[in-house]
């Protein structure tokens, strides 16, 4: 950190409080944040991390529309879920607090309050939809309609969900109020907007020229906003779910959610530090950091200042470290299609395995680029790495420590030019490690701490202790003394990612003091001195055997059949028929008598069907949704009068009916009752 700061403030976005914490969560922001919170503190730096939920907003309101409660009980539901998986996770915040709390409402409203009064903000008068039965301006996902686009029904106002394209109200077709179903009005309303066109200047020059070094894909998407030019944009909508405009006249309107959340950040510092908030967000030695996704850029690179620069007391961010988005199993997250590896779910179906994800997440986390999380990829770093090559190092080390000097740390005697080399090879493990993080590049850095493990994995490999204990035990204790030391260097080096395997090996090697093995010791080799007792070896990962990834694969698969069964929409009609052709049918119930599979036809089944009538035979290509042996003795539907048609050799007399599901599957079509074969359907 430059000497010309004396403290550090992380923010990380603040989750939306109207479903639990995903992978993508994860990866872009929280473990980031977390990895450097730690990191700061290691060294003895004075850092303070804000977290929070963000509880205010039209989804929140639709969600409780839609469950028949309070958005207040769907925001306490889900900040409890929040707040309890990241603690579970080891996400140290220092505090997180939410956007309902009394704190939080009356410095938001003060905030505001004050841009005011400096004549800040512009007025503006517009026409909104507004739904005559509610007796309510419309926000815009409370509009449905056609999209212009692609034709779905179901658009919103501000997005059709279907392919994608942003919207306005205005751009749909027939909309309707999502409250009442009715076709809403036009009407005139007042709102507050920031001018960001006037602060257009001096964001050019703090960003573009003062801040090259922010993440290329960071500057490059703040300088593609500021080259198209800034323009206003609202502080205020009608809404009856958010801190209220605290001005008068302004009754049914409330603080627009993107003006509202960031505030949080100070709000909840205010309320962790009530007599001390302002040296963090007010002294220019503070150094502020938010951690967010690339979704959040221009909020907390354009607007965000804008709102502090506006107020004229606080101080700017000096980086944001921005992340791209992860996908899951080559398809974009989405919490709507609950297409996610959601955290808490998670932490029950691995328990004990926090640093597993931690691990996973921040190897392939989407620093630059969007990036994909497999379930396969999950367990091959697990076992190959986190299991065969860390695990693996620090336990033989351990083992053979106990089974040759009873657990005590041996002499380090001669060192050879091989030793030196490994020695050398970790030497500078600690500049590496801090060159990365200082960069906020986690997973380089991540990859110093664990080429540590590769290291020792390696020195242990090529000097085989175990043989040479046979004849020169010297030689013997030199090589362990070293891999102890080398284990104590991974307890140090893995403390920013991987908290709990590095408390479990400081308790494995007798060494959970606060004042042992700081990170000012880091790539020392005397960490553990001659005599020390360490204590039984414990693994520290364990493989994931391929039943469990299946599982969470077929969870997934699942849900994408839930979600083509419900996005599923019925096929276009045929064209119209008379009465006349229908009376020509002749569909009737039948017992199956016998089922079998058809020689080489891997789609078609045989039945020797009661007909009433002397019985029949009819081929169905039904092989793939039915065992021949389940359908024996079951009442089916047939077209009887169809002619008859050779098939594979075999005669076909008629039509078995079935039905297409949105996902392809065929289901037979069976009377519910006790049917005598030969009745007609009419």
């Amino acid at each position: 950190m430059s000497k010309n700061f004396k403290r550090t403030l992380i923010t990380s976005a603040l989750p939306y409080a109207n479903g639990p914490v995903h992978i993508g969560h994860l990866a872009g922001v929280y473990i980031p944040a977390d990895i450097y919170a730690r990191y700061l503190r290691l060294k003895g730096e004075d850092v303070l991390f804000i977290g929070g939920s963000d509880e205010h907003g039209v989804p929140i309101a639709l969600k409780a529309k839609a469950e028949g409660t309070s958005p207040q009980e769907v925001v306490d539901r889900f900040h409890y879920i929040i707040k309890k998986s990241f603690e579970d996770l080891g996400i140290t915040f220092d505090i997180y607090s939410r956007t309902t709390s009394e704190t939080h409402y009356e410095t938001a409203s003060d905030f505001f309050r004050k841009l005011y009064d400096k004549g800040e903000f512009v007025e503006k008068t517009s026409e909104q939809y507004y739904d005559e039965e509610a007796k309510q301006f419309l926000a815009d996902r409370y509009i449905v309609g056609k999209c212009p686009h692609c034709a779905n029904e179901k658009a919103y106002g501000d997005q059709c969900e279907s392919c994608g394209t942003s919207l306005s109200p205005l751009d749909l077709i027939e909309p309707k109020s999502a409250i009442s179903g009715s076709t809403p009005i036009l009407k005139e309303t007042k709102h507050w907007y920031l001018p960001l066109d006037k602060h257009e200047g001096w964001l050019k020059q703090w960003i573009l020229e003062d801040h090259k070094e922010w993440k290329s894909n960071v500057y490059g998407q703040c300088k593609s906003w500021l080259d198209m030019g800034l323009h206003p944009r609202a502080v205020s909508r009608d809404l009856d779910w958010g801190v209220p405009v605290p001005v008068d006249g302004a009754e049914g309107k409330v603080l627009y959610v993107w003006f509202d959340a960031p505030i949080g950040y100070i709000s909840n510092t205010k309320e962790l530090l009530p007599n001390d908030w302002e040296k963090w967000w007010k002294d220019e030695s503070t150094r502020m950091l938010h951690f967010i996704g690339k979704d959040n850029i221009v909020f907390h690179c354009i607007v965000f200042p804008a709102m502090l620069k506006a107020d004229g007391t606080y101080i700017l961010p000096e980086n944001v470290p921005a992340n791209e988005f992860l996908n899951l199993e080559g398809d974009k997250i989405s919490t709507s299609r609950n297409w996610a590896v959601w955290l808490h779910e998670y932490l029950e179906d691995f328990p004990g395995k926090q640093d597993v994800l931690r691990y996973v997440l921040t190897a392939n986390a989407p620093e630059t680029k969007d990036n994909d999380f497999t379930w396969k990829d999950f367990q091959a770093r697990n076992n190959n790495e986190l299991v065969a090559v860390f695990g693996n190092f620090v336990n033989r080390a351990l083992v053979l420590t106990h089974k040759y000097f009873d657990g005590k740390i041996p002499t380090r005697h001669e060192i050879t030019d091989y030793d030196k080399k490994t020695l050398e090879e970790f030497a500078g493990v600690k500049k590496d490690l801090e060159h990365y993080l200082d960069l906020f590049r986690f997973r380089d850095a991540l990859k110093e701490a664990m080429n540590l493990a590769r290291i020792g994995n390696k020195y242990l490999a090529d000097t085989e202790p175990w043989k040479i204990a046979k004849t020169d035990m010297d030689r013997t204790e030199t090589i362990l003394n070293i891999a102890l030391q080398i284990t104590a260097n991974l307890a140090i080096a893995f403390e920013p990612f991987l908290p709990f395997t590095s408390l479990k090996i400081r308790q494995l090697i007798n060494k959970t003091d606060k004042s042992d093995l700081s990170w000012q010791e880091l790539g020392s080799i005397d960490l553990l001195p001659v005599g020390h007792t360490i204590n039984q070896p414990e693994l520290l990962f364990e493989k994931i055997e391929d039943e469990v990834i299946a599982k969470q694969v077929q969870k997934l698969l699942d849900t994408k059949k839930a979600n083509e069964l419900k996005e599923h929409k019925a096929s276009p009609l045929k064209q119209d028929i008379v009465f006349d052709d229908f009376t020509k049918l002749d569909i009737r119930v039948g017992k199956v008598l016998e089922c079998v599979k058809v020689p080489k036809a891997d789609k078609l089944l045989q039945f020797k069907i009661d007909d009433g009538l002397g019985g029949r035979t009819i081929l169905s290509g039904i092989a793939q949704h039915y065992k021949p042996e389940e359908l024996i003795g079951k009442n089916i539907c047939f077209i009887a009068n169809l002619p008859a048609r050779t098939i594979r050799g075999i005669e076909s007399q008629g039509m078995i009916l079935s039905v297409e599901n949105a996902d392809g599957s065929l289901y037979l079509v069976q009377p519910a009752g006790d049917v005598l074969p030969g009745s007609p359907i009419v």
